[in-house]
């Protein structure tokens, strides 16, 4: 079983940069590939970035391309998402997740953590 737990969001002015970290418990990190979905109110929940398991794939929903940038440790069993120049609209509850398959689905995600919220103002 794999715990995770998000941390790095907050407020922040519209153009800033926010970096979000998610620490993984236990010792299969590396057997997961990870994602940061993110939800915004009234919206359904969608993936923006993904990595797999070593780090030599990855993903970017079309919205983000450019302007965040996934990483992973997997000696400090960590995921990071670097978000440059936000906007109001990227405003949400950012969630890391980990899943045995590489994936753009959410319901292929077998572990999520608890969400961030990450606010941009204008």
């Amino acid at each position: 079983q794999v715990q995770l737990v998000e941390s790095g969001g907050g407020l922040v002015q519209a153009g800033g940069s926010l970096r979000l970290s998610c620490a993984a418990s236990g010792r299969t990190f590396s057997s997961y590939n990870m994602g940061w979905f993110r939800q915004a109110p009234g919206k359904e929940r969608e993936l923006i970035a993904a990595i797999s398991r070593s780090g030599g794939r990855t993903y970017y929903a079309d919205s983000v391309k450019g302007r965040f940038t996934i990483s992973r440790d997997n000696a400090k069993n960590t995921v990071y998402l670097q978000m440059n120049n936000l906007k109001p609209e990227h405003t949400a509850v950012y969630y890391c997740a980990a899943a045995l398959v590489f994936s753009s689905t959410p319901l292929q995600y077998d572990y999520w953590g608890q969400g961030t919220q990450v606010t941009v103002s204008s």
